[in-house]
């Protein structure tokens, strides 16, 4: 069991007895000095973070003095951008607010585990599948707003009525897989990069492990921009209106 860090023992000291008592309304066991964990304690950080940088950047707009923070927050708005338009095309400056956040928030949690002795949050399977879960809404809630109930319904049967019956359940269980499949991949990455430098630096010297943590910081850089591509993915299929 890994060490209680000191933000989570705040945490549980000042809303402890508040998840505690909402746990307990929906059937959970938990206690006020435990009802948070380091998993969501270290998401919480990585969300406030994301909330002053969004902050800073939007009160030090400047046309003729660009800041570093907002050079730095063009840089990212361009790449999102960019990828969007490639993958959803027409609309894409809709969703890409959502898709900037998600590549953030994988990517700030996944390099969270280069400090020493922080465990990676995402290399826990409870954190993937709660963004996976979102992604799953989000998507889904699109496709619904932009085609109809009814017609975002149709797309799941398939081109042809008579295959229907055989479609839409395989349809259904494809989309739902989607929630499984985007939790496992990042979660087994991170894991496997956070098992394989624990090792290394058990056993070697200093120098040698040090470059794993040069691979996890790779890792952690291509899962969050495989999982925001996946999202683009979806989303441009919930909302095509050929579908």
């Amino acid at each position: 069991m890994p060490d209680t860090l000191a933000l989570t023992r705040l945490l549980n000291q000042l809303f402890g007895g508040i998840v505690a008592s909402v746990l307990h309304a929906v059937g959970l066991p938990a206690t006020p000095a435990t009802a948070i964990n380091n998993d969501f304690a270290l998401e919480l950080l990585v969300a406030a973070g994301l909330i002053v940088f969004f902050l800073a950047v939007r009160l030090t707009l400047s046309v003729d003095k660009p800041n570093g923070l907002q050079q730095v927050a063009e840089m990212i708005h361009e790449f999102v951008g960019g990828q969007g338009e490639q993958i959803i095309g027409h609309g894409h400056e809709r969703f890409q607010s959502f898709a900037t956040c998600i590549f953030l928030f994988v990517v700030l949690c996944n390099l969270i585990g280069l400090i020493p002795g922080i465990i990676t949050p995402t290399s826990h399977p409870v954190v993937p599948l709660g963004i996976a879960f979102l992604t799953f809404l989000y998507y889904n809630f699109h496709g619904v707003r932009v085609q109809g109930p009814v017609n975002y319904v149709k797309h799941f049967a398939g081109p042809l009525w008579w295959l229907a019956p055989l479609m839409f359940p395989i349809e259904i269980v494809s989309h739902l897989a989607r929630i499984m499949s985007l939790t496992i991949r990042l979660y087994a990455n991170m894991l496997a990069s956070d098992l394989l430098t624990l090792v290394f630096f058990s056993m070697l010297p200093w120098v040698l492990p040090s470059a794993f943590l040069g691979l996890h910081f790779v890792v952690s850089l291509i899962q969050a921009y495989v999982f925001m591509l996946l999202t683009m993915i979806y989303l441009s299929q919930a909302v095509a209106k050929e579908h």
